[in-house]
């Protein structure tokens, strides 16, 4: 039944589905019911809907597919990096560091001092991998091109145009040789009473000296000119990947100065950060791409898949243009076309690979796990909506979270979820529709703020993402469960 008002208390429903029109009419009569406000008499009675306002409801169920979309790079804004590489089924992946470090401005140091030393800090959070298995990582010196704080940068920059990597840039003393799980250097966090671990290498002799005389402290752009940052690699091991939370330098040096006639030395240290004041960069590499893509094909059947960083995305392929065409056609009734609304259309992603946590024996795939939040985009508006920093809408890009429920037999389930009721809208809408509207899901490390005040939380960013992760997803058309969306639709 459908009220409509001081029209009357009557209803007519029109429903076309499956291509089938079914005209329902309901008449109620509500004998005279009477309020008294002020010598004001209100009286409801029965009427029929003329044909201008009766509602069509319909129905229909669209076949989608999907594909594998490879991904060239990803924008770098990174605000923590990874740094190694590693070897799995989805590919080997190399990961590099170049940043800056923050100019203390203003800084000098007492006239008598003399450096000591000068060591790089290099602090993690977890890593991706072996935890036993050693690897090595070299540090050199950007002498080539100086990093420019407000242009966007990709994933594939080219190491050449920073670092020309000759013997006289490369500045560690020795290289340092890393087990993740060793945690062989540590810094204690009082807040919560653990321990961070960290690699900790000596910069040389050399290098030591020039950086302490230079001394260009007047503005970070003219410490740029004279140190123009680091580049951090991986030269040994293909078992690890760290999550690079701080990157800092410390020189440590003392001086001497007269106190109540006796001569005293005090030694002190100085620190020099990579924090949001200065640029960095993660430059991602899989080796041998083509054939990473090649070797996942071989599943296009079954499944589908989406590494991150930069690695692979998935094309879910949605026929924009028979779905319009079907509404379009159930909107005309009695020579009226009538507003298209959709009402429902759900699209469920099924996760398969996320890892429980048993068992002793973890494989290589299980080091890299389904990304916490997948973003489901078109694929006209990715590098615009990256670079542009924008949010999701209903209309361009649909964000989910990685959710977990049970089947009709009991057993647990993972998926992303998306309503695709107000994108459709829009594209009908529009009128001008392509046969197939390719969208991609997109990994991405998403930032939320939450208002106290009334318990909500809200999305402030959304950024491609710079972890690793591997998803493993049904392909939609996966001949065990092909995979649909449910359209229900109205017209006014």
């Amino acid at each position: 039944m459908i009220w409509m008002g001081n029209r009357g208390l009557g209803a007519l429903l029109v429903r076309q589905g499956d291509r089938t029109s079914l005209l329902f009419a309901c008449t109620l009569f509500l004998g005279g019911i009477l309020t008294g406000c002020k010598d004001d008499v209100v009286t409801a009675g029965s009427s029929l809907l003329d044909d201008n306002d009766k509602i069509i409801v319909c129905s229909d169920t669209f076949s989608l597919s999907s594909n594998l979309a490879p991904c060239g790079s990803i924008i770098t804004a990174p605000d923590s990096f990874l740094l190694g590489e590693i070897a799995t089924d989805y590919g080997t992946v190399r990961a590099e560091v170049l940043t800056q470090l923050a100019c203390p401005v203003g800084f000098q140091y007492p006239e008598t001092a003399e450096v000591d030393s000068v060591c790089l800090f290099i602090y993690y959070r977890d890593w991706v991998g072996s935890n036993s298995t050693p690897m090595a990582i070299n540090v050199y010196e950007i002498d080539r091109g100086v990093m420019e704080y407000n242009l966007t940068y990709t994933s594939d920059i080219n190491i050449a145009d920073y670092c020309s990597m000759e013997d006289s840039t490369l500045l560690v003393a020795r290289q340092p040789l890393i087990v993740a799980g060793s945690k062989v250097d540590s810094v204690y966090n009082s807040s919560t009473g653990t321990y961070q671990p960290m690699v900790r290498c000596r910069m040389s002799d050399d290098f030591a000296n020039r950086f302490f005389s230079m001394q260009a402290y007047t503005s970070q752009e003219a410490f740029n000119e004279f140190f123009k940052g680091l580049y951090i690699t991986p030269t040994f091991g293909s078992a690890t990947v760290l999550h690079i939370t701080d990157v800092s330098m410390a020189v440590y040096y003392h001086f001497s100065y007269n106190r109540a006639g006796q001569d005293t030395t005090v030694t002190d240290m100085k620190g020099f950060y990579a924090n949001a004041e200065v640029r960095g960069l993660n430059r991602i590499e899989y080796r041998e791409k083509e054939t990473l893509v090649e070797n996942l094909l071989a599943d296009s059947a079954h499944y589908s898949y989406v590494i991150a960083p930069a690695g692979v995305y998935t094309r879910m392929q949605v026929p924009m243009l028979q779905i319009e065409e079907t509404i379009m056609q159930s909107m005309i009734y009695q020579d009226t076309v009538k507003r298209a609304y959709v009402n429902l259309a759900q699209l469920q992603v099924d996760v398969l690979n996320v890892y429980d946590g048993t068992g002793s024996d973890i494989s290589r795939n299980d080091w890299l796990q389904p990304a916490d939040y997948m973003l489901l985009i078109k694929e006209e508006s990715v590098d615009r909506f990256f670079r542009k920093k924008e949010l999701p809408s209903d209309t361009v890009a649909i964000l989910s979270s990685l959710s977990t429920g049970v089947d009709s037999l009991g057993n647990t389930i993972y998926y992303y979820s998306y309503d695709l009721n107000t994108l459709l809208t829009n594209q009908i809408r529009q009128g001008i529709n392509p046969d197939t509207l390719n969208m991609l899901l997109v990994p991405v490390t998403v930032e939320t703020t939450t208002n106290s005040a009334y318990g909500t939380t809200s999305v402030t960013s959304v950024r491609q993402s710079q972890v690793m992760s591997a998803t493993k997803i049904r392909s939609a058309q996966n001949a065990d469960s092909p995979l649909s969306l449910k359209v229900v639709y109205s017209g006014f």
